[in-house]
């Protein structure tokens, strides 16, 4: 397995650089100075890449790699590999779904409940010494029985309407086709379900169809007491419109994880109560993170010795 070139892309754990560095022959693609040059000099010896949700393999990147045969991702979304580029070059990807599922649905009902009940902003205000100085905190919005619209029912949706079940909370969700083994209700259109829900959740992959999904019209269906919560990617919201929507107050709130432009986050958010904003730490656990590296290290150990892939990507 020493013969397979592994190219990482970006620091990841150190466990995951260290299981690579004991199989393989490990090129870190993010200590190069001058990125062409190292490309250049290494790309015959190359033939796996793993990259993560900040990067992964883009067509450029693909063409500089001739003897590239595998792209394993240190992450469940694959918007930051050109899946279209790995199809014709006939180019294996894997990614590392389920094992952070309950991590990420945990997140998200952990936004909805900070939220609403505005945790993080009652922590700084006990912090900035204002409770002993201005009196109790303003009276907040419950959780429980909310009605939750679930915009992508795969996976993490699935996860997150089950929490959300036990809050006592109905759930409706939108996807690409109705699903005939949940009850939860159906809207095939994202912006009736918006309007028909207390807090929408985006839980869908990036693609071309759904960037920009919650745009303004989307926003405005959601209302001034409406809560957007989103755990997948930062494209899928305008995030202009929702700036805007939030400091003219004709969205209630969000609780946001990822942003389109990381780690760049609109500052005009940072004093507003009914926001709560998380560095991109939805999978970012001890115990997920270190599963996520064994699935790539495992798919890369597999293509080695020419075994079915743990977890291969249909392309």
């Amino acid at each position: 397995m020493e013969s397979l070139g592994v190219l990482m892309m970006h620091p990841m754990i150190p466990y995951l650089q260290e299981e690579l560095d004991k199989r393989f022959r490990l090129f870190r693609y993010y200590d190069a100075s001058n990125k062409k040059e190292f490309l250049s000099l290494h790309a015959h010896s190359i033939k796996a890449v793993v990259g993560n949700s900040i990067v992964g393999a883009s067509a450029e990147l693909i063409d500089a790699l001739p003897n590239l045969e595998i792209v394993s991702t240190n992450s469940v979304g694959l918007d930051k590999v050109d899946l279209r580029k790995c199809r014709e070059r006939g180019i294996k990807v894997t990614n590392t779904p389920d094992v952070l599922t309950d991590d990420v649905a945990d997140l998200a009902i952990g936004l909805m409940i900070c939220t609403l009940r505005h945790i993080c902003a009652s922590d700084r205000y006990v912090r900035k010494g204002l409770w002993k100085g201005l009196g109790e905190y303003k009276l907040t919005t419950k959780f429980s029985g909310k009605t939750i619209g679930i915009v992508g029912l795969g996976r993490i949706g699935l996860a997150i309407a089950k929490r959300a079940e036990a809050f006592d909370c109905p759930v409706s969700y939108f996807s690409r086709s109705q699903k005939s083994d949940v009850k939860y209700k159906y809207y095939s259109d994202v912006v009736d379900l918006a309007a028909n829900c207390n807090i929408l959740v985006l839980a869908c992959p990036l693609t071309e169809e759904t960037y920009h999904i919650a745009n303004r019209v989307v926003l405005d269906a959601l209302g001034p007491k409406g809560v957007l919560i989103n755990i997948g990617r930062g494209p899928l919201v305008d995030e202009p419109e929702l700036v805007k929507a939030l400091l003219e107050k004709r969205v209630g709130g969000a609780g946001l994880d990822v942003f389109e432009d990381e780690p760049v986050v609109p500052e005009e958010l940072f004093e507003l109560d009914n926001v709560v904003l998380l560095p991109h730490v939805g999978s970012a656990t001890v115990e997920t993170r270190m599963d996520m590296a064994d699935l790539v290290v495992k798919n890369l150990e597999a293509h080695a010795l020419g075994k079915p892939l743990i977890t291969p990507v249909c392309l």
